[in-house]
C-alpha cells in the first residue's frame, strides 16, 4: 500500500505539492521550487514519492465476484454527447437500492475513484462515478496528462453533467429514488454545489472541498457531512463563512476537522493518506448515507 503518513516531507513540500496538484504551478515550477526546499533528495524523487500508487492501494478488485460493475454512458444536458461513467452494484442484493454519486478529484475517473465506487457498492449502494474529462478524451491513464486535460475542461458543462448524473441515478431501474453524493477535493466542491442545485438530493458528504457560495446555501435541503483536513489552508479559509451561512439557513450539517491531516488524507494511493482519519471519516460517511438514504 502507499505510504500512510507524511513524516518524510516538510509542510512546505506538501503545500507546494498541493499547489501543483491544483494547477497553480506546473511540473517545472514544482521541481524548481522543491529543489530549494529539499536536502539530500532530488525533486524528481520527491514528486515520484508523492504521486499515487493505484495498484498498491486498491482495496476491491475490479472483478470482485461480490459486485456487478460496468461502464455506462448517460446524456449530457448540454446536448453535446454522452458522459462515460462507472456503475457498480452489489451482486447479491435484489430490489431497488439507495444510490450514491461519487465525484472524483481533479484528475478524472482514475483507478482510485473506481475503487472507492466499488467500496460503496459493497456497503449496499448503487454507485455511479462519472468521468468529467469525457468531453476532452476521458481520463488518460496518466496523472500529469489528466491534470493538463482538466485545465481544458469546461467547468460549467462539467457541473451540468454531474447534475444529470444525479438524475440518471434517481431514475435508474435498480435505484430506490434516494440519491446521495460523496466527493473528494474538486469532487467535494461539486458535492457542496449539487446540494444547492438539487432539492431532492438525500445527502451530501464532501471531503476537503471548497465551499458553496454563501448566497446559495439557503437552497440546501440535503443534510451535509463535511470533512476537512487540519493542514489545508487553501480550502479551510472558507470554513468560517460557510458555517455561518449554514447556521443562518438552519441547514442540517455535521463538520469534522481531522487533526494532523493533509488535504487528500482519504486518498490511500499517496503519502498524504492518514489511515486512522480516513477510516474514521469513511465509517462516518457510510453510516450517514445509510441513515439518510434508507439503506
Amino acid at each position: 500500500m502507499a505510504g500512510t503518513n507524511t513524516e518524510h516531507f516538510s509542510q512546505e513540500i506538501l503545500d507546494l505539492f498541493d499547489r501543483y496538484v491544483h494547477g497553480l504551478i506546473d511540473r517545472r515550477g514544482f521541481l524548481e521550487q522543491a529543489a530549494t526546499l529539499s536536502v539530500g533528495t532530488s525533486p524528481e524523487a520527491i514528486l515520484d514519492a508523492l504521486n499515487p500508487r493505484f495498484a498498491e492501494a486498491r482495496k476491491v478488485a475490479p472483478d470482485d465476484v461480490r459486485l456487478r460493475a460496468e461502464f455506462v454512458t448517460y446524456e449530457s444536458p448540454e446536448g453535446t454527447g454522452r458522459v462515460r461513467a462507472y456503475l457498480v452494484r452489489p451482486a447479491a442484493l435484489k430490489g431497488r437500492l439507495p444510490a450514491v454519486l461519487v465525484v472524483h478529484e481533479n484528475r478524472g475517473l482514475n483507478p482510485h475513484i473506481e475503487d472507492v465506487a466499488r467500496r460503496l457498492a459493497l456497503d449496499g449502494f448503487l454507485t455511479l462515478a462519472p468521468d468529467a474529462l469525457t468531453p476532452v478524451g476521458g481520463y488518460p491513464g496518466d496523472e500529469d496528462k489528466a491534470r493538463a486535460a482538466f485545465a481544458r475542461l469546461d467547468q460549467a458543462r462539467a457541473l451540468e453533467d454531474f447534475v444529470a448524473a444525479v438524475g440518471f441515478l434517481r431514475d435508474h431501474a435498480e435505484a430506490s429514488g434516494q440519491v446521495g453524493v460523496v466527493g473528494f477535493c474538486y469532487g467535494g466542491r461539486i458535492a457542496n454545489v449539487l446540494a444547492t442545485r438539487i432539492a431532492y438530493l438525500g445527502a451530501a458528504a464532501p471531503f476537503y472541498g471548497t465551499q458553496a457560495q454563501a448566497d446559495q446555501v439557503a437552497r440546501i435541503h440535503a443534510p451535509l457531512l463535511i470533512h476537512y483536513a487540519e493542514h489545508d489552508e487553501r480550502v479551510n479559509a472558507g470554513i468560517a463563512a460557510f458555517e455561518q451561512a449554514l447556521k443562518a439557513s438552519k441547514v442540517d450539517y455535521l463538520l469534522h476537522i481531522y487533526p494532523g491531516t493533509q488535504h487528500g488524507f482519504h486518498n490511500d494511493t499517496t503519502p498524504r493518506y492518514e489511515a486512522a482519519a480516513a477510516s474514521l471519516a469513511w465509517g462516518r460517511t457510510v453510516a450517514f448515507l445509510r441513515s439518510h438514504l434508507g439503506a
